[in-house]
């Protein structure tokens, strides 16, 4: 019989449906049952497109001796930490604190107070490397809680004094100002440092892309001319993009290298990753005009909407790295990799010979059992447009034959407001109107679905129904950035407004007097410790997303309320910007818009005029950090920043204002983009 989890929306949830483990989902009813019983709890956090998670699950959890165990004397309960990222955010602080590391699946004990006293990862049926089984952590936890219950209670008393007595407060500088030019130039040198000249990137293995400091040192450039800025981002960009790590036929990125090379990839293919390279690579295109920089923007646009997009216009949030490989194993990258037996078989021996030798494939393989990753490894060479677009088509047909990845078709708030800002830009910057109908479709399902009519988020959805939990700060904070970007493209001034009532919200359930945030709202449930972290992961922390959609509101509608909010929140920054730069990449670019101004532009004209939309795309195209754009009609009162700007000689204009001063208004296109480049 199917357990509780049958009930839930998540997939991940899902998949442990069938499992012989009694498991609870996260809710009080569990650790009263726990309280009933006497027992601890076992808290299991995980993904949908975690792969140790599904050898952990087929290892134990599908173990009908080890289920048993586990039912007797344990309430299990199992997390997607995708959909409740407070609870894995709490424990895995607990974990880190420790271990000393961290990952997934992640494996808890609590007191049935929700008080953790042991941690790990991933533990194999049988000891190995070093570990214990996960039956021999089962039975020494069942006995410690036996026969030792008072100790427990002291380890976990310990533990929880210990997290709630950490504050971030102490970290904020005094006058909580914002990084200045010199911490932003302390930043630049400090990722230099970290910088892999020879393979781009920051690190070593395994190596992760990081898009948010992309982003800053693109806004360093911008403001200040450093070519050493732009190189770096060129040379990861560049690295990236020829890689393993790039999907070669159908466009976008695994979540991460486990090389330092790029070349071979762990394959799960996350909807942040692609949302946030979307708009790295469009950036750089719009910096440097990079041909290599346009294809990748759009074909992992493209991606987005073929592979990630659902029936009611939102994007799932991944795609597993695993899938069957033919003989009814679930192996990771089956879907993806290529022997030079398969390219013949779809090719034939001249053009396999050719890609083979323009993708890399080897006999030896760059992956497992003589497969390789596709690469671009010579890039640099000429090579014939025609015959590359025809292998290309031919080998992504014959892909689509294969067993697809599966998909964990779940809407989470914050990734689609991300996917909105993408491909709203793309769009915008390619002449793809059909992308920017995508990323209005999936803010409509942002305001029917997730805030229902209020100024209230729910993290996620599945098949057009919300789910019963609360969005936290980063969901308000990224789907207000891609309404306001999506405002800036389309003109609309409602997508202005939903980005106001998010961000109040912010201010009203997040956001502390002394300019700190935390990750859940006030009257979230409270759990052993309130979290907060302003440091960027896969993602922009909440923290700095909300300081970036503070400043660009406040730049759109004049509101100091919401520019002081944003300053408080960036003082955190000034203080890791030395320290830590490539874990506040979102922070320093943020920054970067706040020193620069950020600059304010105004494009009044009428709509479909091709004046109009001709300063329109070039506002859009300004390099200037962190620019906020709003186009109109001529006494356009939607956004005020449209506000008292007419027509110059009859003629559509464009207005850049920016510390409180406006300059002439331009009706000249090349002006207004000259006017929004680096001084």
């Amino acid at each position: 019989m199917p357990n509780r989890l049958a009930q839930e929306t998540s997939p991940y949830l899902l998949q442990h449906a069938d499992n012989p483990v009694d498991w609870w989902p996260w809710s009080t009813a569990a650790f009263e049952e726990a309280r009933r019983r006497g027992v601890p709890v076992l808290l299991s956090v995980g993904y949908s497109s975690c792969h140790w998670c599904h050898v952990m699950a087929h290892e134990s959890f599908e173990d009908p001796v080890t289920a048993a165990l586990l039912n007797e004397h344990f309430v299990a309960v199992k997390v997607d930490r995708e959909e409740r990222p407070d609870v894995d955010a709490v424990y895995m602080e607990a974990v880190q604190a420790a271990t000393g590391q961290g990952g997934w699946p992640m494996t808890v004990f609590l007191t049935p107070d929700a008080e953790p006293f042991y941690f790990g990862t991933y533990f194999p049926p049988e000891p190995r490397h070093g570990m214990p089984s996960f039956g021999q952590i089962l039975d020494g936890v069942r006995s410690a809680w036996s026969d030792r219950r008072d100790e427990v209670g002291e380890v976990a008393g310990r533990i929880v004094a210990d997290l709630a007595g950490r504050s971030l407060s102490a970290s904020l500088p005094a006058d909580r100002r914002p990084p200045g030019a010199e911490e932003l130039h302390t930043a630049l040198m400090g990722l230099t440092r970290e910088f892999d000249a020879a393979h781009g990137g920051f690190g070593g293995a395994p190596k992760f892309p990081p898009p948010m400091v992309l982003e800053f040192l693109l806004r360093h450039h911008a403001r200040t001319a450093s070519e050493g800025a732009l190189e770096m981002v060129q040379a990861t960009c560049a690295a990236m993009a020829r890689g393993g790590i790039y999907d070669q036929l159908g466009g976008g990125f695994a979540r991460y290298a486990v090389d330092a090379t790029w070349t071979v990839p762990h394959f799960e293919k996350m909807l942040y990753d692609n949302a946030l390279l979307c708009r790295t690579y469009a950036h750089l295109w719009r910096s440097t005009g990079s041909e290599e920089a346009r294809r990748v923007a759009v074909e992992t646009a493209d991606f987005l909407v073929r592979e990630l997009r659902t029936e009611q216009g939102g994007f799932a949030s991944a795609l597993d790295a695993d899938s069957d490989d033919g003989t009814g194993r679930h192996t990771e990258g089956a879907y993806y990799v290529w022997t030079p037996a398969q390219l013949r078989a779809v090719l034939g021996e001249e053009d396999a010979e050719f890609a083979a030798g323009h993708y890399g494939v080897t006999e030896d393989g760059t992956f497992e059992e003589g497969a390789s990753v596709l690469q671009l490894p010579h890039a640099e060479d000429p090579v014939d447009g025609e015959r590359v677009a025809s292998v290309r088509r031919r080998l992504l047909a014959a892909r689509e034959e294969r067993p697809r990845p599966g998909r964990d078709d779940k809407v989470v708030a914050a990734w689609n407001g991300l996917t909105i800002a993408a491909l709203a830009e793309t769009g915008a910057y390619f002449d793809r109107p059909d992308l920017i109908q995508a990323a209005l479709d999936a803010a409509d399902l942002l305001v029917r679905v997730h805030m229902d009519g209020r100024a209230r988020l729910h993290r996620t959805s599945r098949d057009g129904t919300a789910g019963d939990n609360s969005g936290v700060l980063e969901d308000y904070a990224d789907v207000a950035e891609g309404f306001l970007a999506l405002a800036s493209v389309t003109g609309e001034g409602v997508w202005v407004e939903f980005a106001g009532l998010l961000l109040d919200t912010v201010l009203l359930q997040f956001t502390t007097e002394d300019g700190a945030l935390y990750d859940t709202a006030a009257d979230a449930e409270a759990l052993i410790r309130r979290p907060q972290d302003p440091t960027d992961n896969a993602t922009p922390s909440g923290w700095t997303a909300a300081a970036g959609a503070l400043l660009s509101y406040a730049a759109l509608t004049g509101s100091g309320l919401h520019r002081d909010a944003a300053e408080g929140a960036l003082g955190i920054v000034t203080a890791l910007a030395g320290r830590a730069p490539r874990f506040i990449g979102w922070g320093l670019a943020v920054a970067e818009a706040a020193l620069d101004g950020p600059r304010e532009v105004a494009v009044v004209g009428p709509q479909g005029d091709p004046a109009t939309a001709a300063l329109h795309r070039a506002a859009l195209l300004g390099t200037a950090p962190g620019a906020v754009v709003a186009t109109g009609a001529p006494g356009s009162d939607e956004v005020p920043l449209l506000q008292d700007r007419p027509l110059v000689d009859g003629a559509p204009a464009a207005y850049v204002c920016r510390h409180f001063t406006c300059s002439r208004p331009t009706t000249d296109p090349a002006e207004l983009t000259a006017s929004l480049q680096a001084e």
